[in-house]
């Protein structure tokens, strides 16, 4: 059950704002409501962002018999084909329309770090099919990397905590950052407009898994929020895009993390049958990050409500509960 779809209005933080304790004011009325706001002025150029789209378009509107040679491997780097991920299968007839690009930490298949989980080396187009692609994905990894540490030392002066406190080498000093290139196809190509009521989303109803998430999109609306995941009916809210800015979300680790004082949120894609593309940039600590209720966020008429658990333990569980199993490909791939 849900009812009538509005506009959600979202509070917005400019990182360019010298006054620390205004941004901090914004952003922990924002965490305590719905656990999404936007962010400004966080210093990555228009012409950065416009590329990262253009260069994104370019691979999604590759045959898909040369998408499939990069599908996404045991490390989830690479190419997942619509209907791959199934985020809400209580109430999603197949799976998500919508195709993706996975891109992590590059770390060298000779490096000890790359025995990690969510650690290894990306896959990339050729520069002969795709020349600059693999520079500009690059590029944008590190800024916004760089814009997620800034926005994590607001969380944490929200949470009462040291400005510092997520910069650690735990945390993230060495972190799981994975930029992911979104792609919805329109509705004249694949016959599928959403229709919540017959179980068909461009994606389904989730939260995040991680710390935090920075979505860029274009001027396509279709992300809804749920900000009461247990209301009858349920309340879904558009939220729009904002030209140049980031929609912020927190994830459930740090909902874990603050014992429920901060929110993750549920979230959707609801498509009216345009063509959509956005960038998710998802924000992790350190595979061996143990996460367990932040020592300003229990007490005595508040204890911890989950069990303390590793990064690389909850992550892993979570991917391997949403996405197809790989041999579901093994005749794409021969």
């Amino acid at each position: 059950m849900e009812c009538s779809i509005s506009r959600t209005n979202l509070n917005c933080i400019s990182l360019g704002d010298p006054d620390t304790k205004k941004s901090v004011a914004l952003l922990k009325q924002a965490c305590l409501d719905s656990g999404f706001f936007y962010v400004v002025d966080h210093g990555i150029s228009q012409e950065l962002m416009d590329d990262v789209f253009a260069q994104s378009k370019k691979f999604f509107d590759l045959p898909i018999n040369e998408k499939m040679e990069l599908l996404r491997d045991e490390k989830n780097r690479g190419y997942t084909p619509m209907l791959d991920e199934i985020l809400d299968p209580e109430n999603q007839v197949n799976g998500d329309y919508k195709e993706g690009y996975y891109i992590g930490i590059e770390v060298p298949e000779d490096d000890p770090q790359a025995n990690r989980p969510f650690y290894g080396p990306n896959q990339w187009p050729s520069d002969e099919v795709l020349p600059r692609w693999r520079k500009v994905m690059e590029q944008y990894h590190s800024e916004a990397l760089r814009v997620a540490k800034s926005i994590a030392r607001i969380i944490a002066l929200a949470l009462n905590l040291e400005e510092d406190f997520f910069d650690k080498p735990e945390m993230l000093g060495e972190p799981i950052a994975t930029l992911r290139l979104l792609h919805y196809e329109g509705g004249q190509k694949t016959g599928k407009v959403s229709n919540p009521a017959k179980g068909v989303f461009g994606a389904g109803a989730h939260s995040d898994y991680g710390l935090i998430t920075l979505l860029a999109t274009d001027d396509v609306v279709g992300l809804q929020i749920c900000k009461d995941r247990n209301a009858q009916p349920q309340v879904w809210e558009y939220v729009a895009p904002v030209k140049g800015g980031f929609i912020v979300n927190l994830g459930d680790m740090l909902e874990r993390w603050s014992n429920c004082i901060f929110r993750s949120t549920l979230h959707r894609v609801v498509l009216d049958g345009r063509e959509r593309h956005s960038i998710a940039f998802f924000v992790e600590p350190s595979h061996d990050c143990v996460v367990e209720c932040l020592p300003t966020c229990k007490s005595e008429s508040n204890p911890p409500k989950f069990p303390p658990i590793t990064c690389s333990a909850y992550l892993s569980q979570r991917y391997e509960d949403t996405h197809a199993d790989l041999t579901a490909y093994s005749s794409n791939k021969a």
